[in-house]
């Protein structure tokens, strides 16, 4: 969902709860963790799996042997999870504090670790910024000139990445115990580009090819495994010839392991 700036993320959230079903789980971070929403969330049937701050007091309800507890926000039943997330490098070992509620309650089928780790993978959907901007529109800016034209432009490309996100997912799942990971986007979108101008691999029969020319190309040439890597998160500043003030920026990117501890905080 995107528009104007005089409307913010939580005003633009609610718009997208029909696309939610039974089966689905909404990661979130915390600028959405208010009560009204992750309830008319709940209601779709999805599942939610959510950051709060880490100031928020939560009712213990009930204690778990995993670590979480039964707590509720607003009418919403939820589990909480209070955890420990370190990021080792050869640079340096940074802890961040993190607190999470689910309303996935049941501690014996999604262990309060698993749901950790599941959270943590969140922060990939920079790697669909990237994709979209840097890859589908080879780091070019939006050419059109009028509000409408935007829109139409933006829906193009996001329609084009999630058509070419199916064909690569259907690709992966013709190979059971293949992490999605390891399909190359770039490899997708050439092929499709390919295909475009060849005007090439025309359906003209009945029979549906799941991997199809583009899964093909992606399955032939599979990404290696990848390893948990960190680079520093800044704001962009603006495009300058001169260096900005201020310290220096370390953009170097490192190798890392992660580590889960899973806290259980004081009281009743």
């Amino acid at each position: 969902m995107f528009g104007p700036t005089i409307a913010g993320e939580t005003t633009y959230a609610p718009r997208l709860l029909p696309s939610l079903r039974t089966g689905m789980i909404l990661l979130a971070d915390h600028n959405f963790a208010a009560q009204r929403l992750l309830a008319d969330i709940a209601a779709t049937g999805a599942e939610v799996l959510v950051q709060l701050k880490n100031g928020r007091r939560m009712p213990v309800l009930a204690r778990f042997p995993d670590g979480s507890y039964l707590s509720t926000l607003g009418d919403l039943r939820v589990r909480v999870i209070d955890c420990e997330i370190t990021v080792t490098t050869s640079a340096r070992k940074p802890t961040s504090l993190y607190r999470l509620a689910t309303t996935l309650l049941d501690h014996q089928h999604h262990p309060a670790a698993e749901l950790t780790t599941l959270y943590h993978q969140r922060w990939e959907i920079e790697t669909a910024y990237l994709e979209l901007k840097s890859t589908i529109l080879g780091g070019r800016v939006l050419r059109a000139r009028t509000p409408e034209g935007i829109d139409q432009e933006i829906y193009a490309l996001v329609v084009v990445y999630q058509l070419l996100r199916t064909a690569m997912a259907d690709a992966t799942s013709t190979q059971p115990g293949t992490d999605p990971d390891r399909a190359g986007f770039s490899i997708a979108w050439q092929t499709a580009r390919d295909q475009i101008i060849l005007a090439a691999g025309i359906i003209a029969d009945t029979v549906i090819d799941l991997a199809g020319t583009i899964g093909r190309h992606v399955l032939a040439d599979f990404l290696p495994q990848r390893r948990p890597r960190v680079s520093p998160r800044i704001v962009k500043r603006a495009i300058s010839k001169y260096q900005a003030r201020g310290p220096r920026i370390d953009r170097t990117s490192y190798k890392a392991t992660t580590g889960i501890e899973i806290s259980t905080p004081a009281g009743p």
